[in-house]
């Protein structure tokens, strides 16, 4: 053996000593409470621990005891428990909150479900669903009314008509706007219903029913309008169900009869024809051509119509 092995071994022995002294002092606790309160206390200790060594056949120098003695003041050689953490006390019981914890996480996983399901779910669904109606559903719904007006349209005041609300509705289903481009195919659509119409404009002249009515202008209560009572009969002699606008208040009705303004002249002539037998005999007023929109009036008109009277 080297000697700084020999010596590192002779280190090593007076280590292990030491903590024999200071593990034999703790077990001495009778020792320890009588001596700490004296003037002589390490020379006491020190003695003391000699007289136990020589009982047990073990010689231990006096600087090991000195050694010891120092080491237990200094607490070396002891072992001090590790205060426990937060993490270390909620496993240890972990019996305590585990099950209510569970419960806990449970409810706000069933909570979370719950809510996916019927909320978050249901609302992809429709983003979803609103996002194929824009990029595909509309684009192509807008494409086949646009084509079969152009089908229909006679003018070509009719055809521009018809591409200009085509192309707003392309635009507005490109920015996103779902209820701006459903609202100009739904215009689109109603254009078209109105080119495949075809009718005669006939003043109602039944028994009973007003063919003819004079009302005060809104704007100058002294000045009478005079306004005709008609219906658009079909080829098979039905009464259609027309979108009419009012000129009192600007808003659209569907309505099977309305008045249509025109000269006194015009409802002089009207109120004669039927005062003479009930009967009007040039009844028929207006024709509607399938692929047009306006009616072509035989007598003179100013455009505006009344729905109620």
């Amino acid at each position: 053996m080297s000697k700084a092995e020999h010596k590192d071994t002779h280190k090593l022995d007076e280590v292990m000593l030491a903590m024999d002294v200071v593990d034999t002092l703790r077990h001495e606790a009778g020792l320890l409470e009588r001596d700490l309160s004296a003037p002589e206390r390490e020379q006491q200790l020190i003695a003391r621990l000699r007289e136990i060594y020589t009982a047990q056949g073990i010689d231990v120098p006096d600087q090991i005891l000195r050694e010891g003695v120092k080491a237990m003041d200094d607490h070396r050689f002891a072992y001090t428990p590790q205060k426990r953490g937060f993490f270390s006390n909620a496993y240890i019981h972990r019996g305590r909150w585990g099950k209510p914890l569970l419960v806990l996480l449970g409810i706000v996983g069933m909570t979370w479900a719950v809510n996916f399901a019927a909320f978050e779910m249901p609302k992809k669904a429709k983003a979803k669903k609103a996002e194929r109606a824009l990029t595909v559903e509309l684009p192509n719904a807008l494409k086949d009314a646009r084509d079969a007006g152009l089908a229909l349209a006679k003018t070509n005041d009719i055809k521009a008509r018809i591409n200009a609300l085509y192309a707003d509705g392309i635009a507005a289903a490109k920015s996103g706007d779902y209820a701006d481009t459903k609202n100009i195919e739904t215009s689109l659509l109603g254009l078209n219903t109105t080119l495949r119409q075809s009718y005669n404009v006939r003043i109602v002249s039944r028994p009973r029913e007003l063919s003819a009515v004079i009302r005060g202008a809104d704007d100058n209560p002294d000045v009478d309008n005079y306004y005709l009572i008609v219906e658009a009969i079909d080829a098979n002699g039905k009464a259609l169900t027309l979108s009419i606008q009012s000129e009192e208040n600007q808003k659209f009705i569907r309505i099977k009869k309305w008045g249509v303004r025109v000269p006194r002249v015009e409802f002089e002539r009207v109120r004669r024809d039927k005062m003479d037998d009930q009967i009007i005999q040039n009844a028929i007023i207006g024709k509607k051509s399938r692929g047009t929109l306006d009616v072509n009036y035989s007598i003179r008109t100013s455009g505006g119509q009344i729905v109620e009277w």
